[in-house]
């Protein structure tokens, strides 16, 4: 009896990190989303940022050849930004097996117990004197 209570509050406490470690990995998956949505944006802004025909004047190329370098800066970054995210997602991932993982040990390791519990309740009973009579009475 003193084992099942260890293994439920072992359990419980891998189902809570379980369901932090799932957390996790939801986070992780959302800034994955949220840096992609980021590069793919950065990325819409740069296409738009073509020399106009009327845009002839030196200051104008000047500041679209200076924005399309910003653009591109942050577009370096942002692919950056989405490498640690999917890293960081990967991470989560590989927890979050781990996680699942030791939450199925014990619960394997449970069902076991509950097994061998009933063996020896039935090696009990087989092991007890006979209590009533055999009686073979006419019907």
């Amino acid at each position: 009896m003193h084992e099942r209570r260890k293994l439920d509050r072992i359990l419980r406490v891998r189902t809570l990190q379980l369901g932090q470690v799932r957390g996790e990995e939801a986070r992780a998956r959302a800034r994955v989303e949220h840096e992609e949505t980021l590069r793919a944006r950065i990325a819409q802004l740069s296409a738009n940022v073509a020399p106009a025909e009327e845009q002839s004047s030196a200051t104008a190329l000047r500041a679209a050849a200076h924005y399309r370098d910003r653009l591109h800066q942050s577009a370096l970054a942002a692919e950056r930004r989405v490498a640690v995210a999917e890293q960081g997602l990967t991470t989560a991932e590989a927890a979050t097996r781990e996680a699942r993982r030791d939450q199925s040990a014990i619960e394997k390791l449970m069902v076991r117990q509950e097994a061998d519990a009933a063996l020896r309740a039935l090696r009990t009973l087989e092991s007890l004197p006979p209590t009533g009579k055999n009686r073979h009475d006419l019907c």
